[in-house]
């Protein structure tokens, strides 16, 4: 049950549990060394006042035991001091002493008088402490010593002020370790939240301390030995690719001089599909790559307006929805490249697409093919943009494609400083969208 209570009040975060720590501990260390440094001024006090206290009360007993008894009255005041007075009396009736810190006073005081004076040590009841000693003088005349024991370690005025300020130090060098150890962390998550290895983002700085500036040169070793993994993976997929043109196509040949028959048929299909199949590799892997292509500017109503004609001058259900008016500076042709992959998935799924341009406040120009098809379950919508990707269910091998449009897309999109993104239409269907600057 403690245990199940600890971790509930346990902090989550490494931020607040380090600062609990070292502010505890800090904290605690402090305390251990003011309640030394105090118990060492009490002891020191203390030995201090029981030594005055002794030297006073001998020197006060030998100057009223050889003072006439007319003349002790006189003497009595200017002999009592701010821990004891001296009273010229029996005194008041006591119990016995008991206390330790009453016993160090009798012990005291008897050494002070000394073996010509015995002594009886009596305490007040109810006087906070309050002790008499008892003795008669040489004359037979009763002497009481009265003992108010005081406190010892006065505190000043200054001490609380003092102890608010130390723990606004505390507080204050708690906060810059807890920030100096946890912001390389921070940094270190923020960089590997945005990991692209594709991406010209800055490697992570390494500066600072040796160990972070190691966790740094690790994490930018680690990022490009990724980049170079996926470079090396998109080669040898476009090696491949390319290195199957030449026995596809004599195989296409070959199919070709065949005499006319159903097998022959079938045999042609299945090498277009492969060519397709190959032609998508190759795209795919010139898409992880800038093609070299410089941006320019260009006027999006006639852009769009251009590669809509384009398609419905073949007969496709192409339309365009909206108008903005400007222009963009991006790269045309890898432009041109995304949406076509987003209207033929568009016209292959639903059979018809529309195109959308919108400006957004913060200066963001987004291009939205829409369509009215079977769309893409909200589980499976990050998966759809991973190379060679298919829906068994909607989007099967007979409507054709190899799964490489919309990763294609996504590749140009990084090239030319864009993003892409796939949601569920309301009503039905899909929307490809590409947001530019």
């Amino acid at each position: 049950m403690i245990a199940g209570a600890f971790r509930a009040l346990w902090p989550t975060t490494l931020r607040a549990r380090l600062f609990l720590i070292l502010l505890a501990g800090l904290a605690i260390a402090n305390g251990l060394s003011f309640a030394v440094l105090s118990a060492e001024r009490y002891l020191s006090a203390k030995e201090m006042m029981l030594r005055t206290l002794k030297d006073d009360v001998a020197t006060s007993i030998a100057v009223l035991d050889r003072t006439p008894a007319s003349e002790r009255p006189k003497l009595a005041d200017w002999l009592s001091r701010g821990n004891y007075n001296i009273i010229l009396g029996p005194g008041l009736a006591g119990v016995p002493n008991t206390s330790r810190h009453g016993q160090e006073i009798a012990a005291k005081l008897e050494s002070a008088a000394g073996s010509r004076f015995p002594l009886r040590i009596e305490a007040i009841p109810g006087e906070g402490g309050r002790l008499q000693a008892h003795l008669t003088l040489s004359d037979g005349s009763p002497l009481t010593i009265e003992i108010t024991p005081r406190g010892v370690m006065p505190i000043a005025d200054w001490l609380p002020y003092v102890l608010a300020l130390q723990m606004a130090l505390l507080l204050l060098c708690t906060w810059l370790a807890v920030r100096q150890a946890i912001r390389p962390l921070g940094a270190l998550a923020a960089a590997a939240e945005a990991l692209d290895p594709n991406g010209k983002s800055a490697p992570l700085s390494e500066e600072g301390p040796s160990e972070v500036a190691h966790a740094a040169r690790a994490f930018n070793g680690m990022r490009e030995r990724i980049a170079h993994y996926l470079e090396e993976r998109v080669q040898i997929l476009a090696a491949i690719s390319h290195d199957l043109q030449t026995p596809i196509t004599r195989m296409r040949l070959r199919a070709d001089m065949a005499d006319e028959s159903p097998e022959k048929d079938k045999l042609v299909r299945d090498l277009r599909e492969i060519e397709r199949l190959v032609q998508d590799g190759i795209a795919y892997a010139r898409s992880s790559h800038s093609s070299g292509e410089k941006a320019a500017r260009i006027d999006l109503a006639s852009f769009i307006d251009s590669i809509a004609y384009d398609y419905q001058d073949t007969g496709k259900a192409v339309s365009v929805i909206g108008y903005v008016d400007g222009v963009a500076s991006t790269k045309p042709h890898a432009l041109r490249r995304i949406l076509s992959n987003f209207i033929d998935n568009a016209l292959k799924f639903a059979g018809a697409a529309e195109v959308g341009v919108e400006r957004k406040a913060d200066g963001r120009t987004v291009i939205a093919v829409m369509d009215r098809g079977p769309g893409i379950p909200e589980d499976m919508l990050k998966a759809a943009m991973q190379p060679f990707f298919r829906l068994e269910q909607s989007r099967n091998r007979e409507t054709g494609g190899t799964g490489l449009g919309l990763a294609i897309a996504q590749q140009l999109a990084g090239t030319i400083g864009g993003t892409v993104r796939l949601y569920n239409r309301d009503g039905g269907g899909l929307v490809a969208e590409v947001a530019i600057r």
